[in-house]
Order: structure tokens, then C-alpha cells, then sequence
């Protein structure tokens, strides 16, 4: 009898662990998306930065600095008109003229450069 008891013991113990033994072995998936989004981050950035600007759009403050900041004599030397009062001119990277608001940098409005 306790032959027969420890058989079935072991028999049910062997049903109830099959299920854990077909498990499929433990494989790391892809990495996060967020490890991905930046992984090429600045990689194939070659320094042209053109189109970023469009009307009712923002400057970035990197282009408010005196390097792109047309000077009063500047915008007469290329036949612009006077900009507002609150208003500057700036020189995109392609050449073009953005009026802009100097505390904001709201672009009002896009001037083309004769190349």
C-alpha cells in the first residue's frame, strides 16, 4: 500500500511539473525603445541646419547671440527696411533674413536672400 501511495505521489507530482519543464528558456528581448531613440543621436548631423525657421515659429536662443544679429548698418547694406521697434533682423544659415522678436524670438517674417 504505501508502495502504491509513493507511485501515485510521484506520478502526480510528474503531471503537475511537466507544464514548468516545457517552458521555453529565457531570451532578452530588444533593448527599450528609449535605449534606441538615441543611439544615432547627433551621428549624421553635418552643420546644416537650413529650414528649421518658418512664420509664427521660435529662434532658438543659440541664434539671438551677436553672430546672427544683423546690425542697423548691415540691414541697410542689403536694402532692408527699418525692422520695428522690438524687432531684429537675423541671418539664417542659408542666408536668408528673419524678422524676429528680440525679447521672444518670434519670427514675423522671412526674407529671402538673392544667392
Amino acid at each position: 500500500m504505501n508502495k502504491q501511495l509513493g507511485i501515485v505521489a510521484f506520478c502526480g507530482a510528474m503531471l503537475v511539473s511537466s507544464p514548468f519543464a516545457m517552458a521555453q528558456a529565457y531570451r532578452p528581448g530588444p533593448p527599450p525603445p528609449q535605449s534606441q531613440s538615441n543611439r544615432y543621436h547627433g551621428m549624421y548631423d553635418q552643420g546644416k541646419h537650413e529650414g528649421w525657421y518658418k512664420r509664427g515659429g521660435y529662434i532658438p536662443p543659440t541664434y539671438r547671440g551677436s553672430r546672427y544679429v544683423v546690425s542697423s548698418r548691415d540691414w541697410q547694406r542689403y536694402r532692408l527696411k527699418p525692422p520695428p521697434r522690438g524687432y531684429q533682423y537675423i541671418r539664417s544659415d542659408n542666408g536668408d533674413f528673419l524678422l524676429a522678436a528680440i525679447t521672444t524670438g518670434a519670427i514675423m517674417s522671412i526674407i529671402a536672400a538673392n544667392h
